[in-house]
Formats: C-alpha cells, structure tokens, sequence
C-alpha cells in the first residue's frame, strides 16, 4: 500500500511549501504538484500522471479538499472513481478519509458547502453586475474605438484609399477588430460601436 500526495496552487504568488510539509508529515511517499492551474479544471499534468499511477490499495491524501478541485459533480466522480479503484482518499485539513462511512459522509457534505458558495458568489457577481447595468454603468472591456474614430477610419480607407492594415496601425488595433467593427457597423448603421 503506497500513500501519494498531491498538492495545488493556482498562482504563481503562491507557493507550496505549507502543502508538501503537511503531506510529507502524513507518510506521502510521492507527491506530484501542479503550479498555475484552476482548481475548476481537472486536467492537470501533476493530477493525471498521479491519477495513472495510482492502483488497488493506495491512498491519495491532500492538504485540503479544494486543492483537488472545486467542483462538486468533478470531485465526486473522481474520489468515486478511486473508490472504485480500491484507492482511498485522504484529506488533512478537514480529517477525511473514504476508507470510513464518516468520512465518504463528511466528503459530500464539504463538496456541498465548497459548490453552495461558489454558487453565492456567482449570484452575487451577476446580481452586481446587474445593479451597474441598471445605473447606466457599462459592463465589459472598454470598446476597441469610439464612433467618431470608427468613422474617421471608414472615411480614410473609403475616401483616401488607405488600406484597412495601414488605418489599424494608425489606431493601434489590429486589422481584424477594425474590419469587425466594420462589418457591424454596415450591419446596424443606427449603432455606434
């Protein structure tokens, strides 16, 4: 029976020292760590060549829950799929182990709350956005150009011949936004872009 640990940062400010000290401290034999990726994506480099090498009998133990990832559906099925395996599941922070009913129970309802507030926050990021709507507020990036750049373009490449690279380059976008906005223009001529 070999113990594997897996450790997660998102970001390059952050580091891991605080993970691999605590799994090392838990009997890890291995640890595999991805650096810079979301814990909303499951296809990790460090995370699939773990999930390879791991075989009947084994334990994947983790710091903490959400260093495997965040989402509810994703982190069921794949601790199911261990399971399944014969491969256990550990995490540290919140005393987890599938190897017990308490734990398999503590798993769901953590991945539970974990989907809960994620879901709250993305209420609250729509609600807010809304709101800024209502109070005339643009939401977005800013546009690319405004309408009277838009049609000092137009009239450079249409009056003066100039080519649509050469107005782009005059406006410092490149040469497919301007031909886009265009378009669009051509499109909806009572809409500025």
């Amino acid at each position: 029976m070999r113990n594997f640990g897996y450790a997660r940062v998102s970001t390059a400010e952050q580091n891991l020292d605080l993970q691999l000290t605590a799994l090392k401290a838990a009997g890890c034999e291995k640890i595999l760590t991805d650096e810079g990726f979301s814990g909303a994506n499951f296809s990790r480099p460090g995370l699939s060549k773990l999930l390879r090498a791991l075989r009947s009998g084994d334990t994947l133990t983790v710091w903490r829950l959400d260093r495997l990832g965040r989402s509810l559906f994703e982190l069921l099925k794949l601790v199911s799929d261990l399971n399944q395996r014969g491969v256990e599941f550990r995490s540290l922070s919140e005393s987890m182990d599938t190897s017990t009913s308490a734990g398999r129970l503590l798993l769901h309802v953590l991945a539970s709350m974990a989907e809960f507030e994620r879901s709250l926050i993305s209420e609250r990021t729509r609600a807010g956005m809304a709101a800024a709507r209502a109070r005339g507020r643009r939401i977005g990036r800013r546009p690319a150009m405004t309408a009277e750049q838009l049609a000092e373009a137009k009239a450079a490449i249409e009056r003066d011949r100039r080519s649509v690279t050469e107005v782009a380059d005059d406006y410092q976008v490149h040469p497919r936004t301007l031909g886009r906005l265009l378009r669009k223009q051509s499109a909806c001529p009572g809409i500025s872009a």
